[in-house]
């Protein structure tokens, strides 16, 4: 026993820093400090455009900065109806529920589905929002291996449970990979089970006009299918929601923790979020254009000599093994104008560190080319260059 409290995080802190898993915050200025941003979910590249900096100031001009409580007490303006009905609508869904944000979506849904005496079935790399879900949900876990449908099956067919749940990331959020959500749909209805598909990565990029990766696989709408999203990524804006049957969103509107104990999302980002449903509508290339920088960026790391996968959407993982390579990697690409995201353990397993670079619409050839140098000069530095 010691007298300092602070004294155990002092040494976790330490023993981080010298496995290099130490982090830190880097305040940006407004210009991205003049970098190029291949690191940030703004997949479309329309967190700057005009026509939802509008949208967000509309709002906050007609209803203010805050909703003012929680969605079933002030919380919910006729913005955030609306923005229920498109949200549903765009996806196909029957109905939706916006929450203050992605993470608490998914909260508020495997918790709300599941409970004591229920199974949840999770693939090993959800996303940690998914995984805290699962934790919370007071239900029997069962995790498999990664986007193993033969998995699933087994888990459910052998359960002593009546209910049961399959929870996925529709796109995983570093390896960049898609779910096999038609295989997964064909089990989860043949065990009397519900799906829940998580579309943060995947809405707005993928499928016909991004509507996502469960309406490019056909189960729009299916009563047992629950969709997750995040407004921050693809829509540029914040918060998240839950699509599904009239009884799903009941259920939550009733039990859903993270839904009645939040106060509802701000206006201004409910305006802003409209305002990207409107873009995405009418000009519904965007998410192909993002799909195909996404592919140029796969192909200039693999032409490099480096370890990466094929995108389904906008991820694209380097994969560089320790946390230090990784780190030194995304120093590289500073030195060279980009700014890129840089996983490291407990975000991506031990030995899988790794950059992750994010496609985005409006990404251009000058950015491409000084990519392109980056990862030449990461391979060379890390001896994996075909070039050598």
């Amino acid at each position: 026993m010691t007298d300092d409290p602070l004294a155990r995080l002092r040494d976790a802190a330490a023993r981080r820093a010298e496995a290099g898993l130490r982090r830190t915050l880097r305040p940006r200025g407004a210009d991205h400090d003049g970098l190029a941003d291949l690191a940030s979910n703004d997949y479309l590249g329309l967190s700057r455009d005009p026509r939802l900096v509008e949208g967000a100031v509309a709002a906050a001009r007609a209803w203010g900065t805050g909703s003012s409580g929680s969605r079933l007490v002030t919380g919910t303006t006729g913005l955030h109806a609306e923005l229920d009905r498109r949200l549903a609508a765009f996806t196909g869904s029957a109905a939706g529920l916006v929450f203050s944000s992605g993470f608490l979506a998914n909260l508020g849904a495997v918790t709300a589905l599941a409970g004591p005496g229920a199974l949840v079935v999770s693939d090993q790399v959800n996303h940690a929002s998914i995984v805290d879900a699962c934790r919370l949900s007071r239900a029997r876990v069962a995790i498999v291996p990664h986007r193993d449908a033969g998995a699933v099956e087994q888990a459910l067919a052998g359960r002593d449970e009546d209910h049961a749940i399959v929870v996925t990331d529709a796109v995983f959020s570093v390896d960049g990979d898609l779910a096999p959500l038609a295989e997964l749909h064909r089990v989860v209805r043949a065990h009397g089970a519900l799906l829940v598909v998580d579309e943060a990565h995947a809405l707005g990029v993928v499928g016909d006009g991004g509507r996502g990766a469960a309406h490019a696989a056909g189960l729009a709408g299916e009563p047992d299918v629950i969709l997750t999203l995040t407004l921050s990524k693809s829509l540029a804006s914040q918060g998240g929601a839950v699509l599904g049957a009239p009884e799903v969103i009941q259920a939550l509107l009733d039990t859903g923790r993270s839904f009645i104990f939040d106060t509802g999302l701000n206006p201004p980002a409910a305006g802003a979020a409209l305002a990207a449903l409107d873009v995405l509508e009418a000009d519904p290339g965007l998410p192909g254009r993002a799909r195909a920088t996404a592919r140029a960026m796969a192909n200039l790391a693999a032409g490099s000599g480096l370890e990466t996968a094929d995108p389904a959407a906008a991820v694209v993982p380097v994969f560089l093994g320790e946390p230090d390579d990784a780190v030194r990697a995304a120093g590289i690409c500073a030195e060279h104008g980009l700014r890129v995201g840089c996983f490291r353990p407990p975000s991506v397993p031990k030995g899988r560190a790794c950059l992750r670079l994010t496609a985005r619409a409006t990404v251009d050839e000058s950015d491409l080319t000084r990519l392109r140098a980056a990862l030449a000069e990461i391979a060379r530095s890390t001896g994996r260059s075909l070039h050598a």
